[in-house]
């Protein structure tokens, strides 16, 4: 089989990199192991969080560094075995969180935060997907008073982008949300962020995006990623129906896409930021309408078809460890402090895998030594949100159209010439 390009991965990010390059006039080929959204884009928050123009910074504050430290915190958690092995990778993320470096970070992914809602917006009304998303933004919880009115003043510098946000002391946020606690022991103020859009499954969202690409004529095999080797005047990569060759192929395999950047001699500094979920259904008379994140606590809960979704913060472990359930457990504990969560839906808690950059910002473009090679990973907590907007970058730069923002900040020799 042939195709003008081969995308490897999937996801969010593999599947609207492969819609943008088809709107292009590229025949594509979609190959992944398992089904579309059935990996890393299958469990988050289901957040197109438009607001979130700051990235998720390593902590720069010695008491908030010593309280991770005794690992007994819900929102970050690490498995001792394996700190030594991610010392490199938080000692870089550290120094790029310098507030220097974290403003460089944060122009760099300005442009596809910007541009985040709006394409969606146009891949959601082609793939028919209206009825999964929700246009009522997200909502900061806060317990402490002193953090809460702290927060309030952090978001005013955010008024030169335009961001519309609501502040909501404890009465307003209890009609917002009259099944969460308030007062003592609960939400004492909370930041209503308007912009962002929530999806109610993500996972169902990326196969609704997939099932329009196939609709405009586009190929989804499933295959191995790693047969993917150098053939005549490009690539190819076998698949169950055949090996399928392309002049170009696209790395977006999130977490596992260091199989074929490695195997090749890059050495991009990719991290793995582990995450846990699980569903539960509500009492009767007890209801959640918005995304609601314990900024304290470090969790979520969103209301998702399948029940509320509770997400964890990060869990620093080899991506290959065991879930360890630790982490969610102390999650439910304080959620159920605010929300009668009722009773869980799985068995056991999902365990994903976000693939994170020190940088805080994504690889998206050429392959610096190997001609028609291309990747797009590395986006860590956004990558629904920018996906659609990843995938039109990198397409442009793919078809040499004038790029909608400056790829600079994302090539993948950034971190040095290997």
């Amino acid at each position: 089989m042939k195709a003008d390009v081969v995308v490897l991965g999937a996801g969010i990010v593999g599947v609207c990199a492969a819609l943008h390059l088809q709107t292009r006039g590229r025949s594509v080929a979609l190959v992944d192991r398992a089904g579309p959204g059935e990996g890393t884009s299958y469990g988050n928050a289901g957040l197109i969080e438009r607001s979130s123009v700051v990235p998720y910074a390593f902590p720069r504050s010695v008491p908030t560094i010593l309280r991770y430290a005794l690992n007994r915190s819900s929102d970050v958690r690490y498995d001792p075995r394996d700190i030594l092995r991610a010392v490199p990778f938080l000692f870089r993320y550290w120094r790029h969180s310098s507030p220097g470096n974290l403003a460089v970070a944060a122009r760099a992914m300005l442009p596809l935060i910007e541009a985040s809602v709006d394409e969606h917006d146009a891949l959601i009304e082609a793939a028919e997907a209206g009825d999964l998303v929700r246009a009522e933004g997200w909502i900061a919880a806060y317990r402490d008073p002193r953090r809460f009115e702290q927060e309030v003043a952090d978001a005013a510098a955010l008024a030169p982008h335009g961001l519309r946000l609501s502040v909501l002391d404890s009465p307003a946020f209890a009609a917002l949300e009259p099944s969460v606690r308030t007062g003592d022991g609960g939400i004492s103020g909370a930041l209503h962020w308007l912009d962002p859009k929530t999806v109610r499954d993500p996972g169902e969202l990326t196969r609704r995006y997939a099932r329009l690409f196939e609709r405009r004529g586009g190929r989804i095999l499933v295959g191995d990623a790693g047969s993917l080797h150098a053939s005549g005047q490009g690539w190819a990569v076998r698949t169950g129906g055949g090996e399928v060759a392309a002049p170009d192929a696209v790395v977006a395999l999130g977490p596992q896409s260091d199989t074929i950047f490695r195997t090749l001699g890059y050495a991009i500094p990719l991290g793995i930021k582990r995450g846990y979920h699980r569903h539960f259904t509500l009492p009767e008379g007890v209801a959640l309408r918005h995304a609601v994140v314990d900024e304290e606590a470090g969790y979520v809960l969103a209301p998702m078809r399948q029940g509320v979704r509770l997400t964890t913060g990060v869990e620093f472990a080899r991506s290959d460890r065991p879930a360890d359930g630790r982490q969610i457990a102390l999650a439910e504990r304080k959620a159920r402090e605010i929300l009668d969560l009722g009773t869980p839906v799985e068995a056991h808690p999902w365990l994903g895998r976000r693939p994170c950059l020190p940088d805080m910002r994504p690889v998206i473009g050429p392959a610096p030594r190997h001609p028609g090679l291309w990747f797009s990973f590395g986006h860590a907590h956004h990558g629904l949100t920018v996906g659609p907007a990843s995938g039109r970058l990198l397409a442009e730069l793919m078809t040499g159209a004038e790029p909608f923002a400056d790829p600079a900040p994302y090539r993948a020799d950034r971190f040095g010439p290997r």
